[in-house]
């Protein structure tokens, strides 16, 4: 299926001079001969949430972990910031101020929920990242929880530290990958209002979602994949108006 067009870059963005925060172009990918990404196209703008939709098997997870340096060849081109980051390790980007929450989340068992807080280390020379007592503010069920081993946490619990470990390196661009998924609604509800407290902090989101309802009224954006291709993008504004297509691409 063809690409869409290009997007017009909001006016006030394009007058400022700034690169887009993450801009991908014709990114292609693979997991050894498989050729999961093809000729991806996509650009983020500083302070944006944008969420990328689409049916299992779509290419979602790939293109995060793309974006990471996560999948085997890789080819085309991701800027971080107008960096290029095609040819750079793991760790190089993730030092770009990038920070990836995959779906398995990664929490440490052994570790307790405050050890895993303090195990990350910074990411960025200039923001030192959230304090364990602003990640408490903002997650007040893992400060009651802060001696409790990774093991005994909720899955929602769990999914609160992994992304508030996060947080505490500093990185300003985080990749968010089904962090809804399987949770109680009051936990969603926690992360909903989480991601609109760091948009207003100018954080910028780009998440994987299978929930349609919950990242409907939350992301700026939305691009839609299907078979390792953006091919659909628009607007929250577009939104009412492109439900008959994602009707026919989603089911949702």
């Amino acid at each position: 299926m063809s690409q869409p067009k290009s997007e017009s870059v909001p006016t006030k963005l394009a007058d400022s001079g700034k690169p887009p925060a993450l801009s991908i172009t014709n990114l292609q990918a693979w997991y050894g001969e498989s050729h999961i990404l093809h000729n991806v196209n996509l650009s983020v703008n500083a302070g944006e949430v944008v969420t990328l939709l689409g049916r299992n098997g779509a290419g979602r997870t790939t293109t995060m972990r793309a974006i990471m340096g996560l999948t085997g060849t890789r080819k085309g081109s991701i800027k971080v910031n107008g960096v290029e980051t095609i040819g750079l390790a793991t760790h190089k980007i993730a030092h770009l101020g990038l920070g990836y929450c995959p779906e398995e989340r990664g929490i440490f068992s052994s570790l307790s929920t405050e050890e895993n807080l303090l195990l990350p280390p910074s990411v960025s020379k200039t923001d030192k990242g959230m304090s364990i007592a602003e990640i408490y503010e903002m997650f007040p069920n893992l400060e009651e929880r802060k001696h409790s081993q990774g093991t005994r946490l909720s899955g929602g619990e769990q999914q609160m530290l992994a992304v508030a470990r996060i947080l505490r390196t500093g990185a300003r661009l985080l990749l968010l990958d089904e962090i809804s998924e399987g949770l109680a609604p009051v936990i969603v509800q926690t992360l909903a209002r989480m991601i609109l407290l760091l948009k207003e902090k100018g954080y910028t989101i780009i998440m994987v979602e299978q929930n349609f309802r919950f990242a409907a009224p939350l992301a700026d954006r939305f691009y839609v994949m299907e078979h390792g291709q953006i091919v659909e993008t628009f607007a929250a504004s577009q939104l009412q108006e492109k439900m008959p297509v994602l009707n026919t691409l989603l089911g949702v």
